[in-house]
């Protein structure tokens, strides 16, 4: 997602064009709880998400500098995804939304 000044000069708009929906966040997530993983590794960390959904947001992470990718020319080819310093300081956010989401989420009895 592209930001775009001219629809809302703001930073909470600009954060959003950034990490905005469902999979960054856990992507992000999930690098950071696991450390550096394979592509491979984080579709099975992440089960629901398509194969074109995990490699655009990938690409799309990596393009905002937010993570880094690393190819080692071998066979098979591996490739290595982390956070980057500029990832990790959106840590503190995840955990605030995690903090959030423990304290606020349903009980799954109560249903």
């Amino acid at each position: 997602m592209k930001w775009n000044p001219d629809e809302c000069d703001c930073s909470v708009a600009y954060t959003l064009a950034i990490v905005g929906g469902k999979w960054k966040w856990l992507i992000i997530y999930k690098l950071w709880n696991n450390g550096i993983q394979r592509y491979g590794e984080l579709k099975r960390n992440i089960p629901h998400i398509t194969h074109k959904m995990l490699s655009q947001q990938l690409k799309e992470l990596e393009l905002e500098k937010l993570i880094s990718r690393n190819e080692y020319h071998q066979i098979p080819p591996k490739v290595e995804y982390a956070l980057t310093e500029k990832g990790v300081s959106l840590i503190p956010i995840l955990q605030l939304m995690s903090q959030w989401g423990d304290d606020n989420k349903p009980d799954i009895e109560s249903k």
